[in-house]
């Protein structure tokens, strides 16, 4: 079984394949029914917002994470990453995002997310 840094670390991976994929069910998985997004254009979305605009389908390509920093207070992460990506016209971005993620009921499910970039 992975411990709670290497769990966080796949649960996030899985969250930014679900963002560029526009995987719906596994954020629905992984989102706890409480889920807050803010989103660079200062919009805040609950979960059902978030999960309608996911169903829509990415407006980047080409998403990736690098610079994941899991911090680890008991029942409670925050993590910090940059992501990478490419606009629909082709060019490379850079953004960030935080995302919130708590253990509810002994499973990781991330409560909020704030993300930073361009055409995001």
């Amino acid at each position: 079984m992975p411990n709670d840094v290497e769990a966080l670390t796949i649960l996030n991976h899985d969250y930014v394949m679900s963002v560029r994929d526009s995987n719906v069910k596994r954020f629905e998985e992984i989102l706890a029914p409480d889920f807050l997004c803010t989103n660079p254009d200062a919009s805040l979305l609950t979960r059902a917002q978030f999960l309608d605009l996911i169903g829509k389908g990415a407006r980047i390509t080409e998403l990736r994470e690098d610079e994941v920093n899991v911090r680890l207070w008991g029942d409670f992460a925050i993590i910090h990453a940059r992501i990478k990506y490419k606009s629909k016209e082709g060019a490379e971005r850079i953004g960030r995002y935080t995302d919130d993620w708590a253990r509810r009921d002994g499973k990781w499910v991330c409560v909020s997310a704030q993300t930073a970039g361009e055409d995001f």
